[in-house]
C-alpha cells in the first residue's frame, strides 16, 4: 500500500511530503499506525549525506510508538490495538552468533536499519516520518501502556544507546558514572544511571544546563571549560559514558577514570579521535563504544523505564516544522528531544 510521509528527496535538501510504498502484511509481520515518530542527530546525519551516500529519496526516523492495525497469521506477541514500538533496526540475520545471543544490532551480516538500508527482500527502508510502517515481528517492542507515549519515543534510540553500556559496565549502588555532555543522549543517561542507583555526574562545556542535570538526577555537576575540573576529578569514576559527536581530547576524560574504570563513546564523531596508550596503561583503563541494543535489552529498558516512570523531555511538533526542528537541533535549541506527531502527516 502506499502511505504519506516526508522525505529528503536529495543530500541536504529540505524535507517535503511525499508517500512510500510498504509491503503487504506478510506471515510473520505488524502493521503499525504510527503515531509519534522521534527526529534523532543520526536522522540529520543521514539526510545531510554527512555519513557517505544514501539511497535518496530518505524518509527518515528510527523512534516509532504507534498501535498494531494488523498482525500477520504466524504473530502471537502482538494483537492489533497493542501499542508498540521500532527502533534502529528492522531486521537481521537472526543466525549468527550474535543475533542468537541478542545482539542483533551487531548481525555478522549486518543489521537492516530503520531507514535508508537494504532489506532482506531487496527493497529500501523508509522510517518513521510516515502515518504507516510493516516491521517483522520479531524487532517490534511493547511499549508499557504507563509510558506517555510521545516521551516514550526517543527511548527506542536515545534510551537503549544509554541504557545499553549502563548495565554492560554495571552502573549501579556504589558507582561514580560521569555523563559528557546533557544533550538528546546525556539527558536519558543522567536519567537512567540515576535510576540504576549510581552516583551521577555531569561533564558539560558550561554550567548553563546545571540546573537541569540536577533536575534529571544527576548529583554533581562541572564545566569541562574549567582546566580545574580535570585537575579535581582525576581518577574518580568507575565508568564515563561520552554522548557528544564532537571531537573530545579523549586522553583528558581517560584521566578521569579510576583503576579499572571505562571510557565508552555511544556519541559518533565525523573524525578520528587520538589516543594516547599511556592514559590507557595506567590505571588499567579501558575505552570502547557502544551501539544501541538488542531487541530483548531494549524491551527490558522500556519495562525498566516503565518501572521508574522514565522517559525523555521532548517537544512535540507537526510535521510541517521537521525543518525548522533540524535546524534548531543543529543550534543546540532544544531539550532535549523533537517528536513529531505523526497524526498530523496528510
Amino acid at each position: 500500500m502506499r502511505v504519506n510521509a516526508y522525505a529528503a528527496p536529495a543530500a541536504g535538501e529540505p524535507l517535503a511530503p511525499t508517500t512510500v510504498e510498504r509491503r503487504e502484511v506478510g506471515a510473520n509481520d505488524v502493521l503499525i499506525d504510527i503515531e509519534w515518530a522521534g527526529i534523532c542527530h543520526s536522522d540529520i546525519h543521514t539526510v545531510n549525506g554527512d555519513w557517505g551516500p544514501q539511497p535518496f529519496p530518505v524518509v527518515p526516523g528510527h523512534e516509532i510508538v504507534g498501535t498494531v492495525s494488523e498482525v500477520g497469521s504466524d504473530v502471537k506477541r502482538h494483537q492489533v490495538g497493542d501499542r508498540v514500538g521500532v527502533g534502529c533496526m528492522v531486521n537481521s540475520c537472526g543466525e549468527c552468533d550474535n543475533c542468537r545471543n541478542g545482539d542483533e544490532q551487531y548481525c555478522v551480516k549486518g543489521m537492516v536499519g530503520t531507514y535508508a538500508a537494504t532489506d532482506h527482500d531487496g527493497t529500501t527502508t523508509q522510517g518513521g516520518y510516515s502515518t504507516h510502517v510493516v516491521v517483522d515481528a520479531d524487532y517490534v517492542l511493547q511499549v508499557p501502556k504507563s509510558l506517555d507515549p510521545a516521551a516514550a519515543t526517543p527511548l527506542l534510540c536515545a534510551g537503549i544507546t544509554t541504557y545499553a553500556p549502563l548495565r554492560k559496565w554495571g552502573a549501579g549502588p556504589g558507582k561514580k558514572v560521569a555523563v559528557v555532555g546533557l544533550g538528546g543522549l546525556g539527558h536519558m543517561a543522567v536519567k537512567i544511571a540515576h535510576a540504576l542507583g549510581a552516583e551521577v555526574t555531569v561533564l558539560s562545556q558550561s554550567l548553563k544546563k546545571q540546573e537541569d542535570g540536577l533536575r534529571l538526577g544527576a548529583d554533581h555537576y562541572f564545566a569541562t571549560s574549567d582546566p580545574d575540573t580535570f585537575e579535581h576529578l582525576a581518577n574518580s569514576f568507575d565508568l564515563i559514558v561520552n554522548t557528544v559527536s564532537a571531537k573530545i581530547d579523549v586522553d583528558s576524560y581517560l584521566g578521569l577514570l579510576a583503576v579499572d574504570g571505562t571510557l565508552v563513546n555511544v556519541g559518533a564523531p565525523g573524525e578520528p579521535l587520538a589516543v594516547n596508550v599511556f592514559s590507557l596503561l595506567t590505571n588499567r583503563r579501558s575505552y570502547a563504544g557502544s551501539m544501541i541494543g538488542g531487541i530483548a535489552l531494549t524491551q527490558e529498558m522500556l519495562d525498566f523505564c516503565a518501572e521508574h516512570e522514565i522517559g525523555a523531555e521532548v517537544e512535540v511538533i507537526p510535521v510541517d516544522k521537521v525543518n525548522e526542528a533540524y535546524e534548531r537541533v543543529l543550534a543546540s535549541d532544544v531539550r532535549y528531544r523533537f517528536v513529531i506527531d505523526a497524526k498530523t502527516i496528510a
